[in-house]
């Protein structure tokens, strides 16, 4: 962990930089949630120093954060208790978590439990095969997977990415994992970025399955290249989003940007501003 001299060090220097970020009220600037952030958004800055960055993104204004699964674990190198009390320390919640449906899962559960995080987020397929059976088969896998977090007191869920929206036999695949998954066991995040991307409208998602995104990743998406970008740059109607979050059934947003036009710490400012002005 950082020590309180190096920390008092990276301050100081952080301070002078064009790093630091205002702090947003998001209660009164967005009527309906208040907002989180992605942590993967700041993987290689948490990767060189976890502590510090975590009190950099508190600085911005955020009071909900969702990990990622990295190279030092679930936690960044902390266990779940310290990664609980450092977000206490912060005055952050820590939400929700990206992890892998593996042989780990037993141990990734009782970490969360731990943690005091709500919600286990499966962030990729635990199955190959882009076919209609498969998804089936990862829809019952989804479906015990969400029995046993709510026997622990967690809420297991999936998220997106494009290739989800292919078709097989007629059928868009994302669909059928809707189809067979119980909503109360597994809970859909959905990246709106990514929905885009594919040629989809998370509207026509939110008026199909009402109530069945409880979390969101807000993303704006370069539909050319195919990567994240600062809001208003992208093909995503972040506004209409906005504006439609009670048939989603969304409870959690988390503003996530992979790619970066210069430095993820200027990005989020210039989304959060971005947010601010709309």
């Amino acid at each position: 962990m950082t020590t309180r001299r190096n920390f008092l060090r990276q301050s100081a220097a952080i301070a002078t930089s064009t790093l630091v970020m205002p702090i947003y009220d998001f209660n009164s600037s967005k009527k309906d949630l208040e907002l989180g952030v992605q942590l993967y958004t700041f993987r290689n800055e948490l990767k060189n120093d976890a502590y510090g960055t975590l009190k950099q993104i508190s600085e911005l204004g955020f009071k909900k954060i969702e990990t990622a699964r990295s190279g030092n674990g679930h936690y960044y190198g902390f266990s779940p208790k310290e990664m609980k009390d450092i977000c206490v320390d912060l005055g952050m919640k820590l939400v929700s978590g990206h992890v892998h449906l593996d042989k780990n899962w037993k141990k990734t559960m009782e970490e969360a439990v731990t943690s005091g995080q709500e919600y286990l987020i499966c962030s990729t397929m635990p199955s190959t095969g882009q076919t209609i059976d498969n998804y089936k088969s990862v829809a019952e896998t989804f479906n015990k997977a969400g029995e046993e977090c709510k026997k622990l007191g967690l809420k297991f869920g999936y998220h997106n990415h494009e290739y989800e929206f292919e078709m097989n036999n007629g059928e868009v695949l994302y669909d059928i994992l809707l189809k067979n998954t119980e909503s109360d066991l597994v809970h859909m995040e959905l990246d709106l970025g990514w929905v885009v991307v594919s040629g989809n409208d998370p509207l026509d998602y939110f008026n199909k399955y009402p109530g069945r995104f409880p979390l969101w990743h807000l993303k704006d998406m370069d539909m050319t290249k195919k990567i994240s970008t600062e809001f208003g740059k992208g093909g995503l109607d972040i506004a209409q989003m906005m504006k439609n979050q009670k048939v989603s059934g969304v409870e959690h947003i988390f503003i996530e940007q992979e790619e970066y036009a210069d430095h993820p710490f200027n990005s989020m400012k210039d989304n959060l501003t971005y947010l601010e002005n709309m």
